[in-house]
């Protein structure tokens, strides 16, 4: 039932942001508002929580060796070590680094615990997370390619990669009519990836038993958040056209430090732009900043060299103790009087033992 109220926390949430924008823009003409100064604060925000955060990590203390590793480590020279599973060098951990970031290689390792019911009894079972791996790597990626894609906006003359990304990406020429007198823009296929990623990541969290209970809001919101991201987008290529050359041109102003806003942008537009604004203020505060994370982790970023070179903790200063004779020192009275046995007798207590012993 927890999911439920996490899934619709979420929709409304993003339902409002949604709102927010359509009618800032359709009934009051704040244009100025969502077109320049949401997106400068946003990317405030983003900036200053991005410097906090990795501040943050870097004043962490990592007083020992935590690299995980996979495989044999380096000890003797005869023994073959794995050099990119538990490197000893600088030079490993930048291949493993690589891919890390590039290729996602520890979740393509990744495995599910199943509990399954067979004819001969129950049995656990270990799966592995294929389609998890296929759809994150799909995700990232196509949201790299629309990334970059939108460069065409910001830029003039148009960059020569943004032109080959965007012949690769529409290779397939889906939705180009032949038809004279019809412009019917080509289908971008990163466009179809991201939004099928983004569907079975939502669908997985609610099938799987184990994810669904561990999923809170913060795991719904930028699911729902990008979906709506991409679904004005492709509204705008493909069904609600607006005026590009507007858009460029707010979009340069931007860019420049220059801001103005012309007239003729849809209110879809503005939705589209206050929801990635959305999502880039709210990066540094969410699990999507592990974006910027993976590169200070210490399990991912350290050789595992301890047996070779000794690690000294760098914040081991000296430490001010209270030794137990200094504690006795302090409290011994209250102690006797507690009926506490204390190593040291009082003085007098000591005299009066040693008359006592001479009177006898």
């Amino acid at each position: 039932m927890n999911f439920i109220i996490s899934i619709l926390f979420s929709g409304i949430v993003v339902s409002v942001l949604v709102l927010i924008p359509w009618v800032g823009v359709a009934a009051f003409d704040l244009r100025f508002l969502f077109g320049v100064v949401v997106p400068y604060l946003a990317m405030a925000v983003f900036f200053i929580g991005m410097v906090a955060r990795v501040i943050g990590w870097g004043r962490s203390p990592v007083p020992f060796r935590i690299p995980t590793t996979a495989g044999q480590q380096f000890s003797l020279p005869w023994i073959k070590y794995s050099k990119i599973e538990s490197p000893k060098g600088n030079g490993g951990v930048i291949i493993r680094m690589l891919f890390e970031v590039l290729l996602f290689r520890s979740l393509f390792r990744n495995t599910r615990l199943e509990y399954r019911r067979l004819a001969n009894g129950p049995k656990l079972d270990y799966e592995w997370e294929k389609w998890l791996w296929l759809a994150a790597l799909m995700f990232h990626y196509s949201f790299l390619v629309i990334f970059l894609r939108h460069f065409r906006f910001f830029m003039e003359p148009i960059p020569g990669f943004v032109h080959i990304l965007e012949k690769l990406d529409g290779f397939l020429q889906l939705g180009v009519l032949p038809v004279s007198g019809l412009n019917v823009p080509s289908v971008f296929l990163t466009d179809m990836l991201l939004m099928l990623a983004l569907t079975y990541l939502f669908l997985r969290r609610i099938y799987i038993p184990q994810t669904r209970y561990i999923s809170l809001p913060a795991d719904y919101f930028p699911l729902f958040l990008i979906l709506a991201l991409g679904l004005t987008g492709i509204l705008m290529r493909y069904f609600i056209r607006v005026d590009i050359t507007a858009v460029k041109t707010l979009a340069l102003g931007l860019f420049t430090f220059k801001p103005t806003v012309p007239e003729g942008i849809g209110v879809i537009f503005f939705i589209h732009l206050f929801l990635i604004s959305m999502l880039i203020a709210y990066f540094p505060f969410s699990k999507l900043v592990h974006m910027a994370g993976v590169f200070l982790s210490p399990t991912r970023n350290l050789a595992n060299n301890s047996r070779m070179k000794r690690h000294i903790n760098p914040w081991d200063y000296p430490v001010k103790v209270h030794t137990y004779e200094e504690y006795e020192e302090e409290f011994r009275e209250l102690m006797i009087q507690a009926g506490l046995p204390v190593e040291k007798q009082p003085e007098k207590v000591e005299e009066q033992s040693e008359e006592t012993g001479e009177k006898e």
